[in-house]
């Protein structure tokens, strides 16, 4: 009855600096201030992160549809030019920020290769950076924002 912790651990997904489990990736992905997309070398959409405060709405009927599909038409000439620098090798990153709403959106896209350099997929980082961009002089001592 249940699993054992050496069963357990073998769940765990091995990198170069640890171990986690697929929860706790899972976890780390929606705690992070940012919206994640991860699109293979197919160009399927495989997976999005469901962060508490996502700027660009995400459901699961984008899972395995192409990223072309996922764009509004106007800017899918765009999403190809991106994906094609990618994977010629030509370029690794392409930067976009905007105002969307009461956001400033950064949204990066990065080519993510394997260690020979073979493309492997496009990773989509998007953030609201307003708070960012409106930080001045510095905060050294601890400030809780919500005082309980």
């Amino acid at each position: 009855s249940g699993t054992d912790k050496s069963e357990k651990q073998h769940l765990n997904v091995a990198f170069a600096t640890g171990s986690l489990s697929p929860e706790q990736i899972e976890l780390i992905f929606n705690h992070l201030p940012l919206d994640i997309t991860f699109v293979d070398e197919s160009d399927r959409v495989l997976y999005f992160s469901t962060p508490p405060k996502r700027t660009f709405t995400r459901t699961n009927a984008v899972i395995g549809r192409t990223v072309q599909n996922c764009h509004p038409p106007e800017s899918v000439w765009m999403v190809e030019k991106i994906l094609e620098a990618f994977k010629k090798g030509d370029q690794d990153v392409a930067s976009f920020w905007i105002p969307f709403k009461d956001q400033f959106v950064y949204i990066q896209y990065y080519a993510v290769r394997d260690k020979e350099g073979n493309y492997r997929g496009t990773l989509e980082v998007t953030q609201d950076v307003k708070e960012i961009r409106e930080l001045k002089g510095e905060r050294r001592l601890l400030h809780w924002e919500n005082e309980k």
